[in-house]
């Protein structure tokens, strides 16, 4: 995976992929696309989605283990991430809450509650980043 920095890209969840395997030209015509916000650098992380009412796509915090929703406004979906982009957990956190690390996580993606779920996006699933 190339070297990720501060910006705008895409996110692609090929439906059908899960670890270890590759996705079919069926799976392919299955996937979703979704906007995606980078944060690599450490004010871009630190900063994340406080003091935001909500986000359109998701926020790739990279690299992180871990998140915290203090003083955030609104409840998020969150993927932790591995090194090869295949989703390790999903977990939906409320406002005020300190998620616990994940010890394999490279990167951890963030979102409004319940779109993930929309997206197919689940334990096993291989994503990919685009510019």
């Amino acid at each position: 995976m190339p070297h990720l920095r501060d910006g705008r890209a895409q996110l692609r969840v090929v439906h059908g992929t899960i670890a270890g395997g590759t996705a079919s030209d069926d799976d392919r015509s299955r996937e979703t696309l979704v906007p995606l916000e980078i944060a690599a650098s450490y004010r871009a992380r630190t900063r994340g989605l406080l003091g935001r009412d909500g986000i359109k796509g998701a926020l790739l915090l990279t690299p992180a283990g871990s998140v915290h929703t203090f003083r955030m406004r609104f409840a998020i979906d969150v993927a932790y991430v591995d090194r090869h982009l295949t989703v390790l957990a999903v977990r939906t956190m409320a406002p005020g809450r300190l998620g616990r690390p994940r010890l394999r996580a490279r990167h951890v993606l963030e979102a409004e509650a319940g779109t993930m779920a929309r997206w197919g996006l689940r334990p096993g699933t291989r994503v990919e980043i685009s510019p």
